[in-house]
């Protein structure tokens, strides 16, 4: 009896000093805790509860009604989207625009981090990397005017001079050929220095050990990047490679809203701007909420998709 109610009371002593741990433990974790608060608050907001809305996607929203009012339509609105005259061509255009940024534009700040870490001149690298980053802090109104002052056929800075020296001017606005490729280069412009960021912390938390040791050994300043640089930038490069799969549905309504004009429709229609025309100038909120849900859940599949491929080949994911 004695032994058990030792046991017993040593257990209580040790339960004990493991809630004390825990509560000083939870209270040095107090200014943690409400420095996540206001990004938890954020996300519960904005984020989660707004997907409640989604419900109007199988019903004739009536703004009237309301959510429990309103008629249920069941999948009416999806078979409308699929059966919709311009589908295919909001499809495509989607899916270029967005493969071309994931290809072209994904790259860039990588390449440019690149570059920047084989400058030794650390005031050289600092100037540069400011330049890079200020595009970023422009609205796309801003950038989409840049781009009409300079290349606008009659009043174009550079259509001007080229027509004084006797070329022909360049329809890069109107010319629907253009229309691509300006968009992937303005979002280059724009956004590959901040897109950097990441890069450059991730290339600081290489061991500099490392680069010593393959000089010594007599390598290269290219078979240092080769084989220390890019298997640094490995994990993440997948991971923001994932990602930005998932957002291959997305490509950007402020700023092809931006740059369509009725000469460049044909290729510049994606289903944000159908979604926009659609949902908020014509009020259909049911119809252009199904096709959001539709671009959300094809995101997904390819986020889980494309995690599963990375663990597949035995990379990180991103869970």
């Amino acid at each position: 009896m004695k032994a058990i109610s030792t046991e017993s009371k040593l257990e209580g002593t040790l339960s004990l000093a493991k809630n004390k741990r825990s509560n000083r433990a939870w209270k040095r974790g107090i200014p943690l805790y409400l420095m996540i608060f206001p990004g938890l608050l954020y996300f519960i907001i904005f984020k989660y509860i707004p997907m409640g809305g989604v419900l109007i996607a199988f019903q004739s929203f009536d703004p009237f009604d309301g959510f429990l009012n309103s008629d249920w339509v069941g999948l009416d609105n999806f078979r409308k989207l699929f059966g919709e005259q311009d589908f295919t061509l909001l499809l495509k255009n989607t899916l270029i625009l967005s493969g071309m940024n994931l290809f072209l534009f994904f790259p860039a700040p990588i390449l440019l981090a690149l570059l920047l870490n084989e400058v030794r001149q650390a005031w050289f690298r600092k100037i540069v990397q400011t330049v890079v980053y200020i595009p970023h802090f422009l609205s796309w109104v801003i950038v989409v005017s840049i781009t009409i002052l300079l290349f606008s056929v009659q009043e174009g800075g550079v259509n001007k001079l080229l027509m004084e020296w006797g070329f022909d001017p360049i329809q890069l606005l109107t010319d629907r050929g253009y229309f691509r490729y300006v968009y992937v280069f303005q979002s280059i412009w724009k956004e590959a220095g901040w897109s950097a960021v990441i890069f450059f912390a991730a290339l600081a938390s290489i061991d500099p050990t490392l680069y010593e040791a393959a000089v010594v050994d007599g390598a290269s300043r290219w078979r240092q990047m080769w084989h220390i640089t890019l298997p640094g930038l490995r994990t993440t490069i997948i991971i923001l490679f994932i990602l930005r799969v998932g957002y291959l549905m997305d490509t950007g309504f402020e700023h092809i809203l931006l740059m369509q004009n009725p000469t460049n429709l044909q290729v510049s229609d994606v289903f944000d701007t159908f979604v926009y025309r659609t949902g908020i100038v014509q009020g259909d909120f049911s119809y252009t909420t199904a096709v959001g849900l539709f671009k959300s859940v094809i995101g997904l599949c390819l986020i889980i998709g494309a995690n599963r491929i990375a663990k597949k080949v035995g990379e990180e994911g991103v869970y």
